[in-house]
């Protein structure tokens, strides 16, 4: 059957070219997570706020060297892009940021994030949320980025806003979390948005 519309991304535009590294201001880094990371992967998960907004946890380096290859493979899949957020100098994990779900047809993708306890509070994932964005936009050829959070989950919903993904309503009863069902915050940011972003 003809397609009517040309889809926004060619298939195969994202594998044939390698997952790149992207600069964050001065503070940090977003690269390609390396075997290397299943350690910090591992201390990352044993923190409770992780563990409670993600729904899962690892118990050993090896589970976390299993994700960390799912990781990689869904670059070249184009079913899911994942990057470390890592400091220049040393490549301390300081978080996690990943575009999942991906729809190459009509060029959107979900945005997810995760921090580790001591790099928060100073405006760094909202910094890597706007600078992997931007990628998607100008690069990439993405035209809508989708981010939920949990209504119980106010940081991740200021880090939306902040990085100007506009709240687009909630859906009712849409994640299950170890205590039961959650209502979900949708924000959306589109290729032509020209929301004012705080950095």
């Amino acid at each position: 059957m003809p397609e009517l519309a040309t889809p926004a991304i060619t298939t195969g535009y994202l594998a044939g070219m390698d997952q790149p590294s992207i600069r964050v201001e001065t503070s940090a880094i977003i690269r390609p997570w390396i075997p290397d990371d299943a350690p910090a992967v591992v201390e990352a998960f044993q923190d409770p706020s992780i563990q409670r907004w993600h729904v899962r946890r690892a118990d050993s380096v090896d589970e976390a060297h299993s994700w960390i290859t799912h990781w990689q493979k869904g670059w070249s899949d184009e079913s899911e892009c994942h990057w470390a957020i890592v400091t220049p100098e040393t490549g301390e994990l300081l978080g996690r940021i990943a575009l999942k779900g991906l729809d190459l047809r009509d060029g959107s993708a979900d945005v997810a994030y995760w921090m580790v306890p001591g790099s928060r509070g100073r405006g760094l994932c909202t910094q890597a949320v706007i600078t992997l964005s931007e990628w998607v936009f100008r690069d990439a050829g993405f035209h809508r980025l989708e981010l939920e959070h949990s209504i119980h989950n106010p940081q991740s919903c200021r880090v939306a806003t902040k990085a100007g993904f506009s709240g687009e309503g909630v859906r009712r009863g849409s994640a299950r979390h170890a205590d039961g069902w959650h209502d979900m915050h949708m924000h959306a940011r589109l290729h032509s948005d020209q929301s004012v972003i705080t950095r």
